[in-house]
């Protein structure tokens, strides 16, 4: 490695340093410390941001951990959206109507919880995929920590009806309950080829498809079961074109990468941080390198 490349690649990191992170289990696939300390170089803020593997059993360590560090604040990945909301001091309304966090910020010794996926979701959809959300038909696979943001989101942009489905219709269920009275609908993984075809944007929120795991469908879903035209948007964005997407497009659907709002959710979660505007075409930069495009 060159001296230019190997500035690039480390930060500075002196005694001022402030440390950041995400949190996941699994974690080690994540490419937020590429995107997060791209950032922190980009604006000059004297932080540093790695990735914890932290089990179900060690939240709460984790969380006492942060505040005896002093951490600027920390990211909160697949499984733990919900589980981290037990350990804070506080949670913004909008994540707690969510009933996720993906963002922790650390004011003085108070841990103060936000979701940045949702608004970073829909941001993405518009910008990239071009969708109209309001009046129209959604549907969204799976019922889990980031489902619950995105939905949230999605339903305040008025679309005509979303279809929860998820393997446990219970959970399913639960999540519809927790948004605006009729503007989403629990359904079982047996009525998702119906669903499918009336669908104008179909949502896959987990974690099939992600890498290593590449031959995974969500759901068992069958992109032949979409209309033509319309969007298959998947939120794993590693790799940016999953199974599920690849055969949507070949169905005729227009597709949607997680890569958008992987950058978006960070790109708040910055702004929460620092109160600086995040420097978004370097955290793409950054990322898309990291994944070889």
């Amino acid at each position: 490695m060159n001296g230019s490349a190997a500035t690039e690649a480390v930060p500075s990191i002196d005694s001022h340093t402030v440390l950041y992170g995400v949190i996941g289990d699994p974690i080690r696939h994540s490419k937020s410390p590429v995107m997060m300390n791209r950032a922190f170089r980009e604006t000059g803020v004297n932080a540093v941001y790695a990735a914890f593997q932290v089990t179900a059993d060690r939240l709460a360590a984790f969380a006492e951990g942060a505040r005896a560090m002093g951490m600027g604040g920390f990211n909160v990945t697949i499984p733990h959206k919900t589980a981290i909301m037990a350990y804070l001091d506080e949670i913004d309304p909008t994540a707690e109507a969510a009933g996720a966090v993906n963002t922790v910020v650390r004011r003085d010794e108070r841990l103060i919880g936000y979701n940045t996926d949702g608004p970073g979701y829909v941001r993405s959809l518009k910008e990239e995929a071009g969708a109209e959300i309001s009046g129209r038909r959604v549907v969204v696979l799976g019922a889990g920590g980031a489902a619950r943001g995105i939905l949230h989101a999605l339903a305040r942009e008025n679309p005509a009806h979303i279809a929860i489905v998820n393997r446990t219709f219970a959970r399913a269920e639960e999540l519809a309950r927790s948004l605006p009275s009729g503007a989403a609908e629990a359904i079982g993984p047996d009525d998702l080829r119906e669903v499918c075809a009336d669908a104008d944007i179909v949502i896959n929120t987990t974690s099939a498809g992600m890498s290593p795991n590449t031959d995974e469908l969500p759901l068992g879903i069958d992109a032949t079961w979409m209309k033509p035209g319309a969007v298959a948007s998947d939120i794993v964005y590693n790799p940016l074109r999953t199974r599920f997407l690849a055969e949507a497009e070949r169905a005729g659907c227009r597709t949607h990468s997680g890569l958008g709002m992987f950058i978006y959710q960070g790109a708040y979660a910055f702004e929460y941080w620092t109160g600086r505007p995040a420097p978004v075409k370097a955290m793409r930069e950054a990322v898309l390198r990291a994944l070889g495009g």
